[in-house]
This record gives C-alpha cells, structure tokens and sequence, in this order.
C-alpha cells in the first residue's frame, strides 16, 4: 500500500493569529487570549490593509486550543512507524480577506506541500513524485475555502479526498449577528460587542450569510435575500460611513462611498455562494465517496431571522430567543432539521453537491467519557468551535484519508433527517437518531 497522501488543515474564521510585521519585534493583534479589534480592522478604501497604518498584518499559527489534538492525532494515526511519518501541514491564512483570494492562496500552499513531501526520502521510495496528490481537511469557514479552490481549479487533480467539519455551504445566521451587533457564536474565540466596526467591514463574514429555507422571514414589501442590500436595517452603512468619515481620505460624498461598499460586500459574496452552487464532483473528478462531510446537530442553534419595517419605512432585524431551537429528538421529521451545532444550522450545513443519503452527522454526545476536558470547552467555546477536537472524528478522517475498511465499530454516525437509505462515504455504526 503506498503512503498516506500529505493532509492540508484549513481553520475556520477568525482561528489562527494575526500578526503584524511592522514593528520589531513583530506584534501579535489577534490570539487565543487577546483580539486588538482596532489593529485587525481593515481600511474602507482598500481592504486589504489595515486602518490604523502603519501595519502590515500576517496569518500566524492556528489556535492551538481547536486544532492541536486534531493534527497530532492525525500524524500519529497516519504514519505507519515513527521512521515513516505522514506530513500534516496548517495552512494559516488571513481570514477577514475575500475568499476567492485565500483559495488562490490554497492553491500555491497546495503545490508547496507536494514540492515538499516530493523530497522526504521515504516518500520518494514510495514514488510519491508521480502521483502528487494531497488529502484536505477545513473545519467551518475551512471547507468554504475548499470547495471554492476545487471549484476554481475546475479538477482534482492534486486532491485525493475531502473532508469538512461543521461547514456552512448555506451559511449561518450568525455572521448576520456579527454584523449587526458585534456578538456572535463564530469561530474559536469569544464574542464582543467591540467587534462590530470592524465585522462590518470584514469580506470573509458576508460569505457566510445564511440562505436557507424559510429562514428569512420579511414584512411585506421587504426582501428576503440578505445578498439584497434593501433588506439591511440602516445602522449598517450608516457606521460604514462613519467608519470612513474617520480613516477615509476622501471627504465628498461619504455616504455614497459607504453604500457602494456595502454593495460590493454583499455582490462579491453572492457570486462566490453562486459559483459554489455550481460545484458538481463528476466535473473534477471526484466522487461523493470522496468527501467526507460532517455535520454537527443537537445543539440549539439560530435557525430563522426576522425583518420588520419600521414606522419610517425601513427594514430592522429582530433576533428573539425563540429564534434558536434544537429539535433533533422531535419524532417529527420535518421538525428535526430545526437544530445544528450552535452555530450552523443543519439547512446551513447542507452542500450542493452531495445528497443527504452523503451527509455524517454527530453530536455533543459523541464526545468519548473520558473527552472530560474537550466537553469542559465545549460547554465554554461550543460545539461547531471545538468540533475538530473530538476523539472519535479523528478515527474517522484517518479512515477516510486511508481507505481502511476495518474500525467501523469504533466510528460511528447518524443519518440526516428523513433520509430512508444511508449511504455515508466509509462503513459506520449507525446510532439512533
């Protein structure tokens, strides 16, 4: 058997550092601990920049606290022997960019992997060079980036299987939270109201607005799609525009400026949603046996948002509590889907291109007895920030990543709601629900 392809981690949103380069020594803006949210903020004119220049703002490490046990979980269960180890690299990269241009990013980081392992000696013996494939693995906003580099390539020729953890494919109602209040359940680190200016004028986040089902439910005459800019109460541009007003150079028609902004946001990431859409695997080359796609449910999760007009005529979202419900254990199929992982709701969670009979579900409950401390952060964190650093999802990718068709005993699933026949991607124990 030759050697477990090299395995690419991609981190969700807002999961590794920030770093910025321009003062000696380099200063951390965004960690585990600590988020500068004035320093990570980007310029409303140019947004690849920061607005508190000068800087210059770099990806560092991945949080260690989501992605640790998972990658050395992963270099240990891969490698054969400890003379023969498997390569697991994490690719760090600048979460608040467009993520049509980290895919881009992706793509080089991909060909320096197999530049890489091309030239460990038992890699080379095991005639690696010929067959230069790699093995991905995103966690949330991760699998986003993914996709949208399979999608791009258009072939997978440099990918031998897939596997996403706690991805929103259709979004979550969250980053619409975080934009228009600051605080959300996103990513591997705390929400605060602090984050606000600087979430709204963050690419990355309106790439994650939700389309789903009924979930947006509006007055009459208001539009439904979030992509819509009429849908969006006026607070949004209006701190856009202040935000300019206060680091912008141009000082005629700032409101105009912030409205044209807003629209591309929204327009960029629409076309991104539309091109993912369009992702079908028999295109490049893959099969759905390639991709493994995991979804997390019975936690309660954000499952609708509502638009009111107000006296004045303009749209305003109400976020109640009702809002978030979890019925994964409601006998009524229809009700079931009305649940996720805190944070991605199971419509949010579904891709395009697979079919449910495809999907792998888990929930909390699949943490092992003995996961004590991963359940401690999870009761902290959340389920969909800390999914990654479940025991038996480690088996499982491992199995996916090598073919092994023994340990289905020791991985297991649930079917997704109102699927008759599963057909999930390897064997697994099926546990009910």
């Amino acid at each position: 058997m030759p050697l477990p392809d090299p395995v690419i981690v991609v981190p969700g949103i807002t999961a590794n550092y920030l770093r910025d380069e321009y003062p000696l020594p380099p200063e951390d803006v965004w960690t585990v601990l600590s988020q500068d949210y004035d320093r990570a903020a980007l310029h409303p004119e140019d947004l690849r920049y920061e607005a508190a220049e000068p800087a210059r703002v770099r990806p560092g490490q991945v949080f260690e606290i989501a992605y640790r046990e998972l990658i050395d979980a992963l270099r240990h269960d891969l490698s054969p022997d400890a003379d023969r180890p498997v390569p697991v690299f994490a690719f760090a990269y600048d979460w608040r960019q467009p993520l049509d241009e980290i895919e881009a990013q992706l793509g080089a980081f991909v060909q320096e992997v197999i530049a890489r392992t091309a030239i460990i000696p038992h890699y080379a013996r095991d005639g690696y060079r010929a067959r230069g494939t790699v093995n991905l693995l995103g966690h949330s906003m991760g699998g986003l980036v993914i996709a949208g580099y399979i999608e791009r390539a258009r072939m997978s020729s440099h990918v031998h299987k897939v596997a996403t953890l706690a991805t929103p494919y259709r979004g979550s109602f969250e980053a619409v939270l975080k934009i228009t209040t600051g605080t959300a359940n996103l990513g591997a680190s705390p929400p605060s109201t602090r984050e606000r200016e600087a979430a709204r004028l963050t690419p990355a986040l309106y790439y994650l607005l939700p389309e789903v089902p009924n979930g947006v439910t509006a007055d009459p005459g208001l539009p439904t799609s979030l992509y819509d800019p009429g849908a969006w109460q006026a607070s949004v541009t209006g701190s856009i525009a202040e935000y300019i007003r206060r680091h912008g150079t141009d000082p005629t028609d700032i409101a105009g400026q912030a409205d044209r902004l807003f629209r591309t946001l929204l327009r960029t990431a629409r076309s991104h949603r539309e091109r993912l859409d369009g992702l079908r695997l028999a295109q490049v080359g893959l099969r759905p046996e390639d991709w493994l796609c995991v979804v997390g449910v019975n936690a309660e999760t954000r499952v609708r948002l509502q638009i009111v007009r107000l006296p004045d005529g303009t749209p305003d979202f109400r976020f109640h509590s009702e809002d978030r419900a979890n019925q994964w254990n409601d006998p009524v199929t229809a009700n079931r889907v009305f649940t996720g992982d805190g944070t991605v709701p199971f419509d949010g969670a579904l891709p395009g291109f697979l079919k449910p009979e495809n999907l792998v579900c888990v929930t909390p409950d699949d943490y092992g007895y003995w996961e004590v401390l991963d359940q401690m952060k999870v009761m902290i964190g959340g389920f969909h920030g800390l999914m990654a650093n479940m025991d038996m999802l480690h088996r499982l990718v491992v199995r996916h990543f090598t073919g092994a068709a023994d340990g289905h005993e020791n991985t297991w699933g649930r079917r997704a709601p109102g699927v008759a026949s599963w057909e999930p991607p390897l064997p697994l124990r099926e546990k009910v629900p």
